[in-house]
């Protein structure tokens, strides 16, 4: 067992504690004995070939609070002693891509990082989908506003995002009637400059879009269904959607079986499937959340088996 952990992760003041998936990790981790240290991904700098991090020693409690003290900084290299957990939030812009280069180093040194970092740039959490083809639904990428506009005027309706958007942020649900469709397809593309994608409709969203976790390639045998309350279509915890507990049917267990061991084969030790219905909707390994509350309604500790597994 290494003696650091070191997590990642966006502004602690700022979380949820009853719901963030970071603090349950720094929570097991301190648990565990680890030294808990806490960084922020533009606190990590190269010199030579070594990463170094300016972190502070952290104290975590589960009370929403007061539930964390910071120790003065410290900047040291990262190394064969370093638990790191990559836990910044998306978009996966220039400034996490570099972070993530910099994790490579870090792991040339001997420290463990969770998630690879390679893989971290590689898996596209909207994109990824693409590499179970019988699993996802009718999916179109493009800049392209005709390209686009034909895809909802086939489908009748459909939901537009962008690719490198987190908790149901700039996702919209139009349909080829819709006035504003042009002007929500120049919003995200940003007049043609970017990509966005746009997916068919999945009725079943009214019975959740489903969250499933693989936990060093197992499935962890509850997912929590979040579901859309009045009037807003999304089912995203933040954008007040419901969450419900539920045991995996066979087909969500079909599902997250097909895709977990292709996740273990490229170094992703902890991500969250979203299905709505039969359909994988994303894939998400930057930051996955719902440990909290699954934990909490099944009696679970989702991050011991993460962290048994992977430094036993």
């Amino acid at each position: 067992m290494r003696t650091n952990l070191v997590v990642v992760m966006d502004d602690i003041a700022s979380i949820s504690v009853a719901k963030d998936t970071s603090f349950a990790m720094l929570l097991e981790g301190q648990r565990r004995g680890y030294q808990v240290h806490y960084v922020n991904e533009d606190a990590l700098s190269l010199d030579g070939h070594r990463t170094q991090a300016r972190m502070h020693r952290i104290t975590v409690r589960d009370d929403t609070e007061d539930w964390f003290s910071l120790d003065e900084p410290v900047e040291r290299p990262l190394g064969s002693d370093d638990l790191i957990v990559m836990r910044a939030d998306p978009p996966v812009d220039e400034r996490y891509v570099f972070a993530t280069y910099l994790l490579d180093c870090a792991m040339a040194s001997g420290a463990l990082v969770i998630n690879r970092p390679s893989a971290l740039r590689d898996f596209n959490e909207k994109l990824a989908i693409t590499r179970f083809p019988d699993l996802m639904p009718a999916t179109t990428v493009s800049a392209s506003a005709r390209n686009l506009k034909a895809f909802v005027t086939t489908h009748g309706r459909a939901v537009l995002k962008p690719l490198d958007g987190m908790g149901g942020k700039s996702i919209f649900l139009t349909s080829r009637e819709d006035p504003n469709l042009n002007v929500i397809i120049e919003t995200l593309t940003d007049g043609g400059q970017k990509l966005a994608i746009a997916q068919e409709f999945l009725p079943a969203i009214e019975d959740g879009d489903k969250r499933i976790l693989i936990v060093h390639g197992q499935v962890v045998p509850f997912l929590l269904a979040r579901i859309p309350t009045g009037d807003d279509f999304r089912g995203n915890l933040a954008k007040g959607g419901r969450g419900e507990g539920r045991p995996l049917s066979q087909t969500d267990q079909d599902i997250a079986r097909t895709v977990a061991p292709v996740l273990l084969d490229h170094g992703i030790e902890f991500a969250g499937l979203d299905v709505i219905g039969d359909r994988l909707t994303e894939i998400n390994v930057t930051s996955p959340t719902c440990v909290r509350e699954l934990d909490r309604e099944f009696d679970l500790n989702i991050i011991a088996d993460l962290f048994n597994a992977i430094d036993p």
